[in-house]
Formats: structure tokens, sequence, C-alpha cells
């Protein structure tokens, strides 16, 4: 499906494209510290709006 040399730079690309994310997380990661505390909230409140939405789908039905 693929030639040899598509597979080799897809490879290349996720693999560099890991690197360069986990570097750039590493680097902002004081920030996220300071402007993202109550972050598992915001979390928790999105899942149970999904938790919901699935059982009124499921009661409705």
């Amino acid at each position: 499906m693929f030639t040899p040399g598509q597979t080799k730079f897809a490879i290349f690309f996720i693999i560099s494209f890991v690197i360069v994310l986990i570097v750039v997380y590493r680097k902002d990661l004081k920030l996220h510290r300071v402007y993202y505390k109550n972050r598992i909230w915001v979390l928790l409140g999105f899942l149970a709006f999904i938790g919901s939405l699935f059982i009124l789908k499921n009661l409705l039905k």
C-alpha cells in the first residue's frame, strides 16, 4: 500500500513528532502547574456531562 520511502518517512515523522512533544511539554511544565491547578475538576465535569448524555440517551430510547 505504501512505498518503502513513505513508510520510512512516516516512522521518522512519528518518532520526531513525539520527541518534540515531550521536549515542549517538559519545557512548559512549570507554567502548567501555575495556570492549570484545578484541571481535574474540569475533567470530572466533562466526564459527568458526557455520562449524563449517555444515560439520557439510553433512558429515552
